[in-house]
């Protein structure tokens, strides 16, 4: 035991703070899915498809409350404005929390409007204004820790949340006849009392709340991106409201099911991309292109084969999470699930689409995709029901993400002519290797004993094949670099 912690001590600042940020985002997710076979159990299948939808709604609404000021803007504005990072995050703080205001007086003006027009109770639209806020606060505080390499303070806080926010949900569950609004109201109190002193800290440091210049930088950033923020929320979260309005919540809440366990693997997404989002910026400014490739297609391999494995075990994972009533669930996950891969793929390009700030071509890509999604719901959920929007759900994420691609190769060529990031020959090949094999997982559901020996096979020739792939890798990567 010394001698691992004498070896972990000695590893660079940088090694140690990717590691325990992967630990952070495994957590976040991590425990939602540990905690998903309690809440089915507790739930009816139409509750658990009102709370979804009720996060559905959550997802959209924080695109005009908020205007994701903490995303990709964010981000960028660490780096570009590093000399005067405090009052940048300060002012960042301010200009939030004079949103959220302002949508909640709006509320108060109108309130019997909104609560007709999103068929939630008051209590809930409250709760979901509280967490927009303390969503914002999170988002500054946590991605100026991973920027800033401090890792110890940022494991400690997702620690506390990540267990405290079930633990009360699920007490308040227990003993609530509202038990959707009981779990929402938990979530809402744990996250404004653990995230609160974040705003106070930063206010403190930077001891700035309005700043023109970076007002409206962030306006100017991310008010055009509201279509792609939007329309992002809409291609996440739409189908389980139409699902919910054209069906009924308990086929809601079935798919939501399906939804969150396949979406769970987007923590893989979120580890990663967190930890490389920021040197994806920094490379990008240097413009050491020939290094993307050597990160980004072991990642796109990593995150196929994790979706694989979900895919090919999907019949026994809904068992071991909810009671039959929802066991339907198992159609859905793999459509869902490759999804989940052209999500994590798109990022390695819109970057170049946000460190260049071209807002229209990120706006028009997602508002493609969620319109897409809208018309092809409303046609197929009558004819197919709920299982045709994950199959909707694919189609759109494939061309939101080959949209990004072309627009991040005419960026490229406009900036460095004759320089490809990812030429497209392996992006295609993982993709088109990774949609083949998940679907015949899917057509041997009821064959258990052809199932597992596929995916034995599979998990053989990787074995068999760890030393070409690996060379085939480093052979890409040096071709790159030469």
């Amino acid at each position: 035991m010394g001698g691992l912690l004498r070896k972990y001590a000695a590893l660079p600042v940088q090694v140690r703070a990717s590691v325990w940020f992967l630990v952070c985002a495994f957590l976040q997710k991590g425990i939602s899915f540990i905690t998903t076979p309690i809440f089915t159990r507790l739930l009816t299948e139409a509750e658990y498809g009102q709370y979804n939808v009720f996060v559905s709604w959550h997802s959209i609404l924080s695109v005009f409350v908020g205007l994701c000021l903490y995303y990709g803007m964010f981000v960028q504005g660490l780096v570009k404005f590093e000399g005067d990072r405090a009052r940048f995050v300060s002012a960042m703080q301010g200009l939030s929390l004079t949103l959220t205001t302002a949508w909640t007086i709006i509320f108060f003006l109108f309130r019997a409007f909104w609560v007709r027009l999103f068929s939630l109770p008051e209590t809930q639209l409250l709760a979901m204004l509280c967490m927009i806020w303390t969503g914002a606060v999170f988002g500054y505080w946590s991605m100026q820790q991973r920027m800033e390499l401090r890792y110890r303070l940022l494991v400690a806080v997702t620690l506390t949340v990540s267990f405290t926010k079930p633990a009360l949900g699920i007490f308040l569950v227990l003993h609530a006849e509202d038990k959707v609004t009981a779990r929402i109201l938990g979530a809402a109190a744990v996250e404004l009392c653990a995230y609160s002193w974040m705003f106070f800290r930063h206010m403190k440091q930077g001891r700035t709340f309005f700043d023109r210049r970076y007002w409206r930088h962030a306006l100017i950033f991310c008010i055009p991106l509201i279509p792609h923020y939007l329309a992002g929320s809409v291609l996440s979260g739409a189908d389980r409201i139409m699902i919910s309005r054209m069906v009924s919540d308990s086929a809601a809440g079935i798919y939501s099911l399906a939804y969150s366990i396949s979406q769970i693997m987007t923590m893989f997404n979120t580890a990663l991309m967190q930890t490389i989002e920021p040197w994806l910026y920094r490379t990008i400014k240097s413009g050491a292109w020939e290094r993307f490739a050597g990160v980004a297609y072991p990642a796109m391999a990593l995150i196929a084969a994790v979706n694989l494995a979900l895919i090919a075990f999907a019949p026994e994972i809904v068992a071991i999470f909810a009671p039959p009533p929802y066991y339907d669930a198992i159609w859905v996950i793999p459509p869902v699930a490759m999804s989940v891969f052209f999500m994590f793929a798109y990022s390695f390009f819109a970057s170049f689409e946000f460190y260049y700030e071209k807002t229209l071509f990120i706006a028009a890509a997602t508002v493609v995709g969620a319109a897409l999604n809208i018309a092809l719901n409303y046609l197929c959920i009558p004819v197919w029901g709920y299982y045709a929007a994950g199959y909707t759900t694919l189609i759109c994420y494939v061309i939101y993400a080959l949209a990004h691609y072309l627009f991040m190769t005419f960026i490229c060529q406009r900036e460095r002519p004759g320089v490809w990031p990812y030429p497209p020959g392996v992006p295609l090949a993982i993709s088109g290797v990774f949609l083949a094999a998940g679907f015949v997982f899917l057509a041997l559901y009821r064959h258990m004993a052809a199932r597992y020996a596929v995916a034995f096979l599979l998990c053989l020739a990787v074995w068999v094949k760890r030393a070409a792939i690996v060379a085939y890798i480093k052979s890409i990567v040096a071709m790159r670099k030469s």
